[in-house]
């Protein structure tokens, strides 16, 4: 959260660079002393080249090692990791989470609203989005994930507007779905995600589950501070 609110106030912010296939061959190494195998899943490879560091290092284990493009970020990432988690514990087979996790992957929800595109853009993962540079100020830009890649999904005009359109594609998307699971992320600010989890919990669709967590510095250190939105899947 400090260095968010250092890069809100114009100060630099720090450059980020993914694990290298050294760092991945020894966390494997250790791993693999506790277990048979390692489900590796990560950022997606068009945000990062941290899968490909990651194939690396496990050409080193052969068919021991499932490197997983999450192509998602963040929370994402970490809702394939607690389904996988879920499923392994309750004795599913590997090949099944596999699975699992691909259906996740083809088929989920996520927006997200950014204060500015500049840290996108400064980074490189502006994707898409590029459309939505220079918009007038008090737009606010929504964006998605679309196979891996920032792509824009729409704009509002102020905080409020960005929020009511967030929640008016998770109603479209929701619709005829059940046991629905919600991961809300935010950088800096919490309050307009609070308010975002409010309403969703507020639309009347079956949101079993809804977690709330800050993003980490590196991708906060791509969308900058005043990012927020949020991830679901259904069951």
């Amino acid at each position: 959260r400090r260095s968010s609110r250092r890069c809100g106030r114009g100060e630099a912010f720090p450059t980020t660079s993914q694990p290298s296939p050294e760092d991945f061959q020894r966390a494997y190494q250790e791993a693999l002393q506790e277990a048979d195998h390692v489900l590796s899943i990560h950022i997606s490879a068009k945000l990062s080249g941290t899968v490909q560091s990651a194939l690396l290092a496990a050409q080193n284990f052969p068919e021991r090692i499932t490197v997983f493009d999450s192509q998602a970020a963040s929370l994402g990432i970490g809702m394939m990791v607690l389904r996988a988690l879920e499923l392994l514990q309750a004795g599913q087979a590997l090949p099944e989470v596999i699975r699992e996790l691909e259906r996740i992957r083809q088929d989920h929800f996520v927006r997200f609203s950014v204060a500015t595109l500049e840290f996108l853009k400064r980074g490189g993962r502006i994707g898409g989005a590029q459309a939505l540079l220079g918009t007038l100020l008090g737009i606010k830009p929504i964006l998605t994930l679309k196979e891996g890649r920032v792509e824009a999904a729409g704009r509002a005009r102020g905080e409020r507007k960005a929020r009511e359109e967030i929640l008016k594609d998770f109603q479209a998307w929701a619709r005829g779905r059940e046991h629905i699971r919600a991961f809300f992320l935010y950088s800096a600010e919490e309050n307009a995600v609070r308010e975002l989890k409010e309403m969703v919990l507020a639309s009347g669709l079956p949101v079993e589950e809804a977690l709330v967590s800050e993003l980490g510095a590196v991708i906060a250190s791509h969308t900058g501070p005043g990012t927020y939105g949020f991830y679901a899947y259904s069951l």
